[in-house]
């Protein structure tokens, strides 16, 4: 995984730890298991190196070995459960999650930016089965959600345009935009319009509105959403009258924000 100059000049930046977290992060649900040679590609590092970082986190408990293969151990699960309890993720979103989705039904998340995806760092689930389920890590393409789209259209154009320089628009669906001139149109509509909705450009039968919260400095902290099914609502629909909840649900985690700094301050690129 190659460095940026940036990176390579700090004189701080402990490269060793960066490969082991490369190593780490390579294992998600395409890839729960992985030999040797898997691991060196998907991390892009030199075999021996990622044999040694194997090896370390092997004997730190992070992960397994069963014959020729590496997999994950429930330990990692420490990290993330760190990040939650730390900054209080529960208590500024929780209550206002679950609201949501008493009241509408609907599967109600907070997420952020992470890279060009977004990750869910809250979520209420509803009884009712979508296509696409989600919970507390769960990344996704920002362009193909409401959430991303929300936290995309509030970064900055300088961050718009890198990102647009960067990312690989994917088609998962025929309706997911895949023109760069069209998603610019589109997160600055979501700018003026304070809000985004989104329905089958992720996965068909999926429909959602998502709207921002804002730290005290009004820079976008997160986005917040409601998610159901189309066979329930219609898009039209859902935004009249999901977006009223959603937007008194961000003016109340903004104030929850407020009283808990250290999660805004970490929810800050």
């Amino acid at each position: 995984m190659a460095e940026t100059p940036k990176v390579r000049q700090d004189p701080e930046y402990l490269s060793t730890l960066a490969r082991g977290l490369s190593v780490l992060r390579a294992f998600n649900q395409s890839r729960p298991e992985m030999q040797l040679s898997e691991v060196a590609t998907a991390t892009g590092l030199n075999p021996a190196v990622a044999r040694r970082c194997l090896n370390t986190l092997v004997q730190l408990g992070y992960v397994a070995q069963h014959g020729r293969r590496f997999l994950l151990r429930p330990e990692v699960l420490v990290f993330g459960s760190a990040f939650l309890a730390s900054m209080n993720v529960e208590g500024v979103a929780g209550p206002h999650l679950q609201a949501l989705r008493d009241e509408t039904g609907d599967s109600s998340s907070m997420a952020v930016l992470s890279g060009e995806d977004i990750l869910y760092i809250a979520h209420v689930s509803t009884n009712r089965r979508i296509r696409i389920g989600a919970s507390v890590g769960t990344r996704f393409p920002a362009y193909a959600t409401s959430l991303g789209k929300v936290l995309l259209a509030y970064q900055g154009d300088a961050a718009i345009d890198a990102y647009l320089d960067s990312v690989v628009l994917n088609r998962f669906t025929e309706h997911t935009v895949t023109d760069k001139a069209v998603l610019r149109e589109s997160l600055h509509a979501t700018r003026v319009d304070g809000y985004a909705s989104a329905q089958d450009e992720l996965d068909y039968g999926v429909v959602s509105v998502a709207v921002p919260v804002f730290d005290k400095d009004r820079q976008i902290a997160a986005a917040i959403n409601c998610s159901t099914s189309t066979t329930r609502i219609a898009r039209d629909e859902l935004v009249s009258s999901r977006l009223p909840l959603l937007q008194r649900a961000a003016v109340e985690m903004e104030s929850a924000l407020q009283r808990w700094p250290f999660l805004s301050h970490a929810l800050r690129p």
